[in-house]
C-alpha cells in the first residue's frame, strides 16, 4: 500500500533523525519509493528547515519528533503555566472544544472540578476526564492517531462538520507570520473544522514554538482569538500577535498571569 503523503514525509524525519544523516539510497529502500519521490520530499523538508540536503542524502536539522509522552515533558513548567492560567478564564457551565497535544492536555488536567461540557477528540484527555462527574464529555471516534492519541479521518471530520461550540482551546506544531502549522494532513483537516466550528479559537503554546513551521499548514493568524503563552515569548512575536489583533495572554507562575488585551490591528481598519 502506497504510503499517504505526511505518513513518508515523517518516516524519513524518524530516520534522519535517529541516525543524524541518512543517504537518499536507504531512504529509498525502507520506504519502497521512487527515487525521484523521495528526492521531492527531501526538497520539501529541506524547505521548511527540518533536513539539510547533503551530497548523496540529508542530515537532520530540525527539532526532535518525538513521542507524545517524551514530548509531554519538554518545556513542562510552561505548559502547565498555560493550563492553569486557561483553567480560571473558563466559566462554569460552558461548553469547550479540545484538541489533542500535551498543552491542551494540562489545561485538561487544570479543568478537573469545574462544571462543563468538554468535546475532544483526544483519547488522553477523555481518559482523564471520563471520570469526573462534574464534566459531560463528549468524544469525536475516528483513526486513532498512534503518536498522538487523537481521533483523525473520516468519522471524526464527519462529526466536527456537525458541530457549533463557544470556544476552542488547540496547541500548534508551530507558529510563523504565515500562520498555524501542524504535522499531519489528516490532523490539520481536523482542526481546520474545528475552527470553523467555534466562536472564538484560544491557541495554547509555550514559547519555543514560535518562528518554527511543520509540515502541513493549518491557517493564518486572522482565525485565532487569543493566544496563551508563557512570558518567555519575544519582544517581536509580542509585536506579531498585537499586530494580527490577537488578544495575548502572557503566563509564568501561576502568582503572576499578564493578560493584554491587543486589538491594535483591528482599530487601525
Amino acid at each position: 500500500m502506497t504510503m499517504l503523503l505526511d505518513q513518508r514525509r515523517e518516516s524519513i524525519l524518524q530516520v534522519i533523525e535517529q541516525q543524524g544523516f541518512a543517504s537518499l539510497q536507504e531512504l529509498v529502500t525502507r520506504l519502497g519509493a521512487r527515487e525521484s519521490t523521495v528526492l521531492r520530499d527531501l526538497e520539501y523538508l529541506d524547505g521548511i528547515g527540518q533536513i539539510r540536503r547533503t551530497r548523496g542524502g540529508a542530515a537532520y536539522t530540525g527539532d526532535s519528533i518525538t513521542p507524545f509522552e517524551e514530548r509531554g515533558a519538554a518545556a513542562l513548567p510552561q505548559k502547565q503555566w498555560i493550563g492553569r492560567a486557561v483553567a480560571d478564564l473558563i466559566p462554569n457551565g460552558e461548553t469547550i472544544l479540545l484538541d489533542g497535544g500535551t498543552t491542551t492536555l494540562e489545561v485538561a488536567r487544570c479543568l478537573v472540578g469545574k462544571a462543563l461540557q468538554v468535546v475532544t477528540n483526544s483519547l488522553p484527555i477523555a481518559n482523564l476526564l471520563a471520570h469526573h462527574s462534574s464534566i459531560e464529555l463528549i468524544l469525536i471516534g475516528g483513526y486513532l492517531y498512534p503518536r498522538t492519541g487523537v481521533a483523525l479521518g473520516p468519522l471524526a471530520t464527519t462529526a466536527l462538520a456537525q458541530l457549533h461550540v463557544p470556544r476552542l482551546i488547540m496547541g500548534t506544531g508551530g507558529i510563523t507570520e504565515k500562520g498555524l502549522f501542524n504535522s499531519n494532513s489528516l490532523l490539520v483537516e481536523s482542526e481546520r473544522l474545528m475552527v470553523q466550528a467555534a466562536e472564538e479559537v484560544w491557541v495554547v503554546a509555550d514559547s519555543s514554538k514560535f518562528g518554527r513551521s511543520a509540515l502541513a499548514y493549518l491557517c493564518e493568524l486572522s482565525k485565532v482569538t487569543r493566544v496563551i503563552v508563557d512570558s518567555g515569548l519575544s519582544d517581536h512575536w509580542r509585536e506579531v500577535i498585537r499586530g494580527a489583533g490577537i488578544e495575548l495572554t502572557l503566563v509564568d507562575a501561576p502568582a503572576s498571569t499578564e493578560t493584554e488585551a491587543t486589538r491594535a490591528g483591528k482599530s487601525q481598519l
